[in-house]
Parts: C-alpha cells; structure tokens; sequence
C-alpha cells in the first residue's frame, strides 16, 4: 500500500518532468536510511545520459513538494531515500482497518481459471512425510491465488491404472497366499525343471519391487475376502481401500481440501487414451515407425521424439508419456487456462518432456513446481525413509507428535527448490525459538490486549475505563516510531500475496508473519498501550493493537492456513 502510494508519486513526477522508467521501491534495513530507498535516478539517467547522482538531487528537489514526503536524501551514486510524513502511515492505518477482513484481497488475478494439481502419490500405501511439501504448499499456494483474484481448483490425480497398480495387487496376493498368476500359468502341467527354475528367477526379480511393510499384511488380512486372482484388479481395489482409508484422512488432518479426486482409470475406461491418440494424429504430430506410434517433440524443443504407443512385440501399450498427455489435455478441455503441478524432486528429469509434450497438444503451457527432499531429525538424528522397506515416516504420526500447525508452517518455510530439514524437537517446543510458536504468541498477546481494555483487570482500570470505546481513537496521535514500523510492515501484505501469485514462493508468507510478530514484540515493548491516564492515546493505540490482530489472522488463517489463538 505505501509502496503503491509512493509509486505513484514517483510516476507522476516523471511523467511530468523527465520520463517513463521503471524502478524499484525497497524498505532499507535501518530506518536511519528512510521509509522508503529507490533506485529510479540510476535506471533513468542511462536513458538520458545524465549523471545519476545529479539527476538524484533533481528527482529528490520535485518528491519533496509532495505533502506525503518529509524528506529525501540522495546517497550513494544516486539512490534516494525518502523519508515519509506522519499522515501517510495515519491515513494508510485507517484504510487496513476499514478493509479488515478483505485487507490484501485483490483482483489481479482476473478470475482466470487455475488448476493446481499436488501431492498426487501413486495409492498404493500411507501417506508419507514425503508429501508434506507439496501438501500443504499447495495448499498455501491456493490459498494466496484465491486471495489475489484467482479461481482455483485443487486437484489430487489418483494414479489408479498404471504398473504400480499391479505391483501393488501382487503384493497382496504374496503376503495372502496367492500364487502370481504368470507363475502359476508358466508352471501348470510342468515338472521342477530348469526351464522353471528360470521362471522363478524372474518371479524372484519381481518379488523384490513389491511393497512391502506391515501395511501390506494388514490390509490384506483386513480384506481378505477382496483378493481376486487377477493382480491388476486386486491393486486396483486395494488401491480404493488405501486411498480412502489411508489418504484422505491423511489429508485431512493436514487441512487440505481438494476440488476433484481425478481418477486415471476412470479416464482411461472413458476413451482417453484412444482419443488421445486420435486428436494427436488429427494435428499431425504422430507418426510411425519400427511398428510404434512416435510424438514429434523434437519440433517443440526435445532432444528426439518419443515413443507414444509400444509396437506389438513390445505389447502394444501406451507409454508413461501418453496418460500424462491425456490427462492434461482434460484439463483444458475442462476450461482451466493456467495449469501448476507440484512434483517431487525424483521428477526433476522428466519436466522438461512433459513441458514439451504438453506444448505440443497446443493448448497452453504447464508450470510446474519441484519439491526438494525432506529429511527428518529427533534427537539430532536422521530418520531414514524407505517406502518400499515399509521403513517410512507417516504424514498421521507426524501430525500427532508435533500437531497440524507446526507440521504446516515447518514444511513451507523454506524455498521448494531447498532441501528441508524437518526438526522435531524444535517443531514441538513451546517457546520462541520455535517460528510458529513465536508467531502464534504474538496474536495471544494481542488478543489479551484487546481483552484488557475491555475487562480491565484492577478496580482502578475499570473505574477508568468503563465507557472507553477505543474505536473512535484519534490516529494522529500514532506518532511513534515503533508504530509506524508496525503500519509499513502491514502495509506490505497486499503487494507479498500478488507477488507470491505470480512467483509461487509460499516461503515467504512465514518470513513476513515472524517480521509483522517482530514488529509488533518492539512496538509493544516501547509503547504503553493501556494507559488509563491518557485514555486519548490508549484508543488510538488500541485502533492500532486490533488492526494488527486481524492483519496476523489473515495471515495465519486465512493464507498459511495455521491457528490463529487468543490462548495459549
């Protein structure tokens, strides 16, 4: 909002006196250095062959007509730091607190259709801390496009046809008994020979990519009456089990609401797959050869084209490109124009050519996101992962030992591109060397305030204070700098929520949260706010003390999507 307000300004100045540039407004580290610091005088006088600290004592000469601005001083070889008015951190106060609850709310976003696709893991055991990323960074992302004018749709894409469906059904018939039909197949009528003991070799070699774990045995001893002959239809029933029973209160607990569980099974058994093909013949980006059907990506930026559907010898299937192309073309199809998939750091190699052949179908681009590995720590120690072992860490039990909000916060506040080092014992401290914890302790406080003014604690308080009605403070009275400081950082929210729409950094949302709670632990040791001797200030304060509550509630709530308490 300031920035916006000064922008402005700055724009009107040139536009006036010299010309259009573009420029940047930044909040200095010390306040000893302004409000505000801009670069404008060393981008523009490149464009007019000026001196930039001359053109700087120019620009500084025409800002400091303004009645928004104090002061401004040249520095450097030409940065300008301006130094702003009272009036404006007043003024910019009372515009956040009539907002209240729409404050950064924006329509930047114009209501394009979004479809953010995440966490997606093949349903084929629990939900693991190796979702958490994705999971809950998603959601946050979702959160802050909605609030930046987007509609956006949650998409969790339920890998229900493809191998690990299979495998996943083998493993149950394993563990319950069950011969592999292949097996039983290969050996019906046939003696211990060593053609067979080949084909328990290989029978060996599968064995070792089934999933294994308690999970396993006890899914399939729960339902035991749902195991079929046929591996591929056991997984997929038993991948409807997982999914319901495992996933979604899995996702749940972690607040996650998704738009559309999207079935690949369902889109397969619909025709995808052969209208796939056919739109992709239609367009003539296919074409055959060695008996395979081939996509020319190699046109769109590939190293070579690629094998679409298998030839005969090879069985004739599609491969793992086209289900991925297919459903992205229902995407579209479904009238999403801006598509974002969240995946995991181990599809790092395969984005460029799912970028490419999404290209190719010609209705728009796919951004994607890639989350980099979680390595989780008690007691300073590692705790290994190993999903196919059994060995894995479940997104449930951690839930339950460090709770919702701290798993939340702890997941996005680092870079996705960085790897994150989830600290348990940290995460389960209650002090202010936990983020969250510190955050939440803020919006506590604040609430207690809040709570004091209206039930003074001391007979004395209350006799003063009965009748106050701190709503109708005189904000020209907020003159300090610990206030101020406050009213910027609040400020700044409107600006963060369009720009992490546009950049998808979610990390950013707890770095602000602990700088408003920072702002606001300063404010509140070097300002009395209830002051029964100067009830004047003490409303104004209390204006101040309610405005910041609600801006920290929006972001804890509303965007990261943690509790915001009144206790704790």
């Amino acid at each position: 909002m300031l920035t916006q307000i000064v922008s402005e300004i700055v724009r009107n100045i040139l536009s006036k006196s010299f010309a259009d540039s573009n420029f940047t407004l930044e909040t200095p580290p010390d306040a000893r250095f302004g409000d505000l610091a801009c670069n404008v005088a060393l981008i523009l006088a490149k464009k007019l062959g000026k001196n930039p600290r001359e053109l700087a004592e120019e620009l500084s000469a025409k800002l400091s007509e303004n009645e928004l601005i104090e002061k401004v001083e040249v520095a450097g070889p030409g940065f300008l730091n301006i130094f702003l008015k009272p009036n404006i951190f007043q003024r910019t106060l009372e515009n956040i607190e009539k907002l209240s609850r729409d404050f950064s709310k924006s329509d930047s976003g114009k209501n394009e259709k979004v479809l953010l696709e995440f966490i997606s893991a093949n349903p084929t055991g629990p939900l693991t801390i190796a979702n958490g990323r994705g999971g809950f960074g998603g959601d946050v992302l979702a959160r802050v496009m909605e609030r930046a004018g987007y509609v956006v749709s949650r998409e969790y894409y339920v890998n229900d046809a493809g191998n690990q469906v299979e495998l996943l059904g083998k493993s149950i018939q394993k563990v319950s008994g069950v011969r592999f039909p292949s097996f039983a197949k290969a050996t019906e009528g046939r003696q211990e020979s060593g053609e067979v003991q080949g084909q328990r070799s290989e029978v060996k070699d599968e064995e070792e990519e089934l999933y294994q774990g308690e999970y396993i045995k006890e899914l399939a001893e729960k339902h035991s009456d749902k195991i079929t002959d046929d591996s591929f239809e056991t997984g997929r029933i038993f991948a409807k089990i997982l999914l319901d029973e495992e996933v979604k209160p899995a996702v749940e607990k972690m607040g996650v609401k998704f738009s559309t569980w999207f079935s690949e099974y369902e889109l397969r058994e619909s025709g995808g797959i052969e209208e796939t093909y056919k739109f992709l013949e239609e367009k003539g980006l296919t074409y055959e050869k060695d008996g395979a059907l081939w996509l020319k990506t190699s046109e769109f930026g590939d190293d070579k084209d690629r094998v679409i559907r298998k030839s005969e010898d090879q069985g004739g299937g599609p491969t793992y490109v086209l289900p991925d192309l297919m459903y992205h073309k229902s995407k579209f199809e479904r009238g999403f124009t801006k598509l974002i998939d969240i995946l995991g750091a181990d599809h790092h190699g395969y984005v460029p050519r799912l970028k490419i052949g999404v290209k190719a179908l010609g209705f728009g681009e796919v951004e994607v996101i890639i989350t980099q590995l979680v390595k989780l720590f008690r007691e300073g120690k590692e705790v290994r992962m190993s999903k196919r072992a059994g060995n894995f860490e479940l997104m449930n039990d951690l839930i339950a030992e460090v709770g919702a909000d701290a798993a939340r916060w702890f997941f996005i506040m680092r870079d996705w591109n960085t790897h994150l080092n989830f600290d348990l014992d940290l995460a389960k401290k209650h002090s202010n060397d936990n983020p969250v914890y510190y955050v939440q302790y803020a919006h506590t406080r604040m609430a207690a305030i809040m709570q004091n003014a209206v039930r003074p604690r001391s007979p004395q308080a209350k006799l003063k204070m009965q009748n106050i009605d701190w709503k109708d403070g005189d904000l020209k009275l907020l003159v300090e700098p610990g206030e101020f400081n406050l009213i910027k950082k609040m400020a700044e929210l409107p600006e963060l929520v369009q720009e992490i729409s546009k950049t998808y950094a979610v990390h950013q949302l707890t770095t602000y949260a602990r700088e408003l709670a920072e702002a606001f632990h300063k404010f509140y040791e070097a300002c009395r706010v209830i002051d029964e001797e100067n009830l004047d200030l003490t409303k104004a304060r209390l204006r101040l003390v309610a405005t910041v509550k609600e801006v920290l509630r929006i972001v804890l709530e509303d965007l990261v999507g943690v509790s915001a308490p009144s206790k704790m």
